[in-house]
């Protein structure tokens, strides 16, 4: 019973390090989902939208008044101090006239426990002002992070897109390198049956050594996309998976320029940001404005003054409003104003760069992808005419009807159209998501992601 326990217990020991130690699948959206999650720039931004959100609260608290609380202890023998003091302390007697006291008195001290308030109750609106900036900076802030989730999905994408691409590549390097390890044995065999000169073995050799480099290539290729997708996905540089997806042809959904133009100038969360900003800038011009016009502050402290820490005293509280105007200073607040206005025509002009900076974008990517569609059908069937040529060229070759100069060139376009191939592929589907970055629709319920 014990042996048999035991050998359970080293099965189920050797089951978990074999699950621990095998590859996790990733999918593009598991990708997408990582990062989004994990993705240090990513987290750095969300950060700022705190800090945006905490701008909000802090200006909010500039309409509410002020309260403070004090407590301290005074001792000494200063006239002025002990008369006034003995006065708030509501303990001062006729006595206390004697020149002698007045002029030499005996070492006092004082208790002093003081709240006091400040509020501002007018200041021209500044302080509307400066809430509704802090406002709309907090959904500047957010339509930030909302480009900022869209710019990482597309890294995500073209990575994840990028690390497919070097796996097919590998694959075809490993496939060369088994067809040229094919073509020189056929040339040995033509060699030893008198059929071809020798040169023809040492072209197969040099085409055999050129493929297992390519191959080598191949295999760095894939190790330095996996190590561009650790890094945008926010996880350590060694991390292992299996890319369960393949670099293949996909369905995407038909698209429309103008559409497209007017989703991007409606939903791009950067052209959203540049509007608001527009608004706020607006707003540093009125509050520049208002900064000529008067405060009206109100104040207000109650005190209690005690010879003792418990008591024994009296108490007295004092209020007051007071009325602020800048009669000069120097021309600051003209110049303030000129400058906020400069600021406010370049967020005028910045905004309008970006809308044709947005046409612009949204037309070259529709042309990109366009590009890339076409370019897929044309290297697909490229891809069947090469590798037929390539089975018919060996075929001749195997026959002596042809040389290997002949069959390597075949060879050469069969490779050349697997790699046009999987780069058409590969432009494919980043070049879709570049559009719908362009338009401001790229999120997880993308087709590239979804299908």
């Amino acid at each position: 019973m014990r042996h048999r326990t035991a050998h359970w217990l080293f099965t189920a020991l050797l089951l978990f390090a074999l699950a621990a130690s095998a590859q996790t699948s990733l999918t593009l959206e598991q990708a997408v989902r990582t990062a989004l999650e994990q993705n240090p720039s990513r987290k750095a931004v969300v950060f700022e939208q705190h800090a945006a959100a905490a701008d909000t609260k802090l200006a909010r608290s500039s309409l509410l008044p002020r309260i403070g609380f004090g407590e301290g202890y005074q001792r000494g023998n200063d006239p002025v101090f002990v008369f006034g003091g003995k006065l708030r302390q509501q303990r001062f007697t006729t006595s206390d006239f004697s020149l002698n006291l007045l002029n030499t008195p005996t070492p006092f001290g004082n208790f002093a426990t003081r709240f006091s308030g400040q509020w501002q109750l007018f200041d021209s609106g500044v302080s509307w002002l400066s809430l509704r900036q802090a406002k709309q900076l907090n959904t500047v802030a957010q339509r930030t992070l909302e480009r900022t989730d869209q710019e990482l999905v597309m890294r995500v994408v073209d990575a994840y897109a990028g690390l497919l691409l070097a796996i097919k590549q590998q694959q075809v390097a490993e496939d060369a390198v088994k067809t040229s390890g094919s073509i020189l044995e056929r040339s040995r065999a033509n060699v030893q049956a008198g059929m071809v000169v020798e040169s023809d073995q040492l072209s197969a050799l040099v085409n055999d050594a050129a493929r297992q480099e390519e191959l080598i290539r191949a295999r760095n290729s894939v190790a330095l996309a996996r190590a561009q997708l650790n890094h945008d996905m926010g996880v350590p540089p060694d991390t292992q998976y299996e890319a369960v997806e393949l670099l293949t042809e996909r369905s995407l959904p038909p698209v429309d320029l103008k559409e497209l133009e007017k989703r991007a100038l409606d939903r791009r969360p950067d052209l959203q940001g540049l509007t608001l900003r527009k608004a706020i800038q607006g707003d540093e011009v009125r509050a520049a404005k208002a900064a000529f016009g008067p405060r009206l502050n109100a104040i207000a402290n109650w005190e209690m003054d005690n010879p003792h820490f418990n008591g024994g005293g009296g108490n007295n509280w004092l209020a007051a409003f007071e009325l602020q105007v800048d009669l000069f200073n120097g021309g600051a607040k003209l110049a303030r104003l000129d400058r906020e206005r400069a600021l406010k025509g370049r967020i005028d002009a910045l905004h309008d760069a970006a809308i044709h900076s947005i046409r612009l974008e949204v037309r070259k990517a529709y042309l990109d992808f366009d590009s890339a569609r076409q370019q897929v059908e044309v290297a697909r069937a490229a891809v069947g005419q090469a590798h037929e040529s390539l089975r018919i060229g060996q075929n001749r070759y195997e026959s002596g009807l042809s040389t290997i100069t002949d069959l390597l060139r075949m060879e050469e376009a069969a490779l050349r159209a697997e790699a046009d191939y999987s780069q058409s592929l590969y432009r494919l589907r980043t070049s879709y998501a570049s559009l719908e970055l362009a338009a401001g629709t790229l999120d997880l319920n993308s087709p590239v992601i979804k299908q």
